[in-house]
């Protein structure tokens, strides 16, 4: 597994349901609005995450609380429109959790 399927593990166990495009601007909770990972390559990172079982797309509504790294003024915006932004959202699997759980803990010194 390389360094950005790490890093969107780690991100959507942290963070919550996100998106692609979103996490090239806040993941792990670096703030931008000029993204800084290549959007195309989280794209493919989630996409490769999800053929081995450990994301899937989430369908359900966004919690009203503020759970991911948007801003919060975008998550009060979204609930006013009744639905979530634009965008296909990845949450972990089960299996994703675990695998989230080891890499947010480190490795054991």
């Amino acid at each position: 597994m390389d360094e950005p399927q790490k890093k969107v593990l780690v991100h959507i166990y942290r963070f919550g349901p996100d998106t692609p495009w979103l996490m090239a601007r806040r993941l792990l909770g670096e703030s931008g609005w000029v993204p800084s990972y290549d959007e195309l390559s989280l794209e493919e990172a989630c996409k490769m995450l999800q053929a081995r079982g450990y994301l899937t797309t989430y369908q359900g509504p966004l919690k009203r609380s503020v759970t991911s790294s948007i801003k919060p003024w975008l998550k009060v915006k979204s609930r006013e429109m009744g639905h979530k932004p634009k965008g296909i959202y990845y949450t972990l699997t089960k299996e994703g959790k675990r695998m989230a759980s080891c890499l947010a803990k480190g490795p054991k010194d």
